[in-house]
């Protein structure tokens, strides 16, 4: 089948239509909404997808779905290709209808509330943080999408992830978001956060007491780990040498490992070399200072929390003279 430009889209858009009664809506707005058509000849239909993590990820897990989906709506079997496309070209119509926003009780009607074991087996995890009080935009999105889908699969898609970006831009959020999502998945899934400083420091604790036995057994029976803000073990040699270890022994045992940063493994001064190289085994990806956009997203969506209304002018200058991170523009 051959297809001309103007058909492109109405048999993509009865494709969408298709998969959305086949999935949910948060993972239609994840992995099917950044898609677009951008040929069909003979039994090809070309369609174009933001990154190569997009590309892989997709094509693993939802290559079939779309076939068969673009079968109803094209009346033949077609083979779905993709390609990647440059991230402005696929960000151009997203960035004129405004940033994309999980929508409002997505994650809430999927899951049950959680209960106060489940909290207390989270410890460290904000409730507050979740993928729908996330704000998306060409600033994240990458980041966004390789969390949410390492929620949906620990330890079998990428891992370790690592999140590296400036001071309030969000890392803590998605981190937070990935351990809330699989808790509430997976009640008994066993989840820890926990910053690198407050590692060193039960580190030093342990050592003081004489419990390290104790310590490693906490860090290397979980089933997901988090260490926020892991620069800072960089310089301390009993520290790196610990999580040298606990890294190993999570990762043969095929558990899932997140880590931040304000800066890439190969940029953190004084942190070890072998760890600079297991930090890199998974996925490295970067946040960056949001635009003009999701800046006004994100504190159209703090107003709406808050439920205290903002005109929007109100909202379009601090977009405009807040740039610096995400804490500062929502005070």
């Amino acid at each position: 089948m051959n297809l001309k430009a103007e058909e492109l889209k109405p048999v993509w858009t009865k494709t969408l239509v298709y998969i959305k009664d086949r999935v949910s809506e948060q993972v239609f707005a994840a992995w099917f909404e950044p898609i677009t058509p951008i040929s069909a000849d003979e039994n090809n239909f070309k369609l174009g997808v933001p990154s190569d993590f997009f590309k892989e990820w997709v094509t693993e897990k939802y290559f079939d779905l779309i076939k068969s989906c673009l079968a109803l709506s094209a009346g033949e079997e077609m083979l779905p290709i993709f390609t990647t496309i440059e991230e402005k070209e696929s960000e151009e119509k997203k960035i004129q209808a405004g940033p994309q926003k999980a929508k409002p009780g997505i994650l809430s009607s999927i899951f049950p509330r959680y209960t106060k074991d489940h909290q207390a087996r989270q410890i460290g995890l904000n409730p507050k943080y979740t993928f729908e009080a996330f704000v998306v935009g060409p600033n994240n999105r990458f980041a966004h999408a390789a969390s949410l889908a390492i929620s949906e699969s620990p330890a079998k898609t990428y891992n370790p992830l690592f999140i590296y970006g400036g001071v309030g831009l969000g890392k803590t959020h998605l981190m937070h978001s990935i351990g809330n999502f699989v808790s509430s998945k997976s009640p008994k899934t066993k989840i820890l956060y926990i910053s690198s400083e407050e590692f060193t420091n039960q580190l030093i604790s342990a050592i003081q007491t004489r419990t390290t036995p104790e310590f490693r057994k906490k860090y290397r029976l979980v089933d997901v780990l988090m260490i926020d803000d892991i620069h800072f073990i960089a310089g301390k040699e009993a520290t790196q040498e610990e999580f040298f270890h606990t890294f190993n022994a999570l990762y043969d045992a095929h558990k899932q490992i997140i880590m931040s940063s304000d800066r890439s493994p190969k940029e953190i001064p004084t942190l070890e070399e072998r760890l600079v190289s297991r930090f890199g085994w998974g996925l490295v990806t970067d946040v960056q200072p949001p635009d003009f956009e999701t800046r006004v997203a994100i504190l159209k969506k703090k107003s709406e929390r808050e439920t205290v209304p903002v005109p929007n002018d109100v909202l379009y200058f601090l977009g405009e003279n807040i740039k610096t991170n995400i804490r500062e523009l929502e005070g």
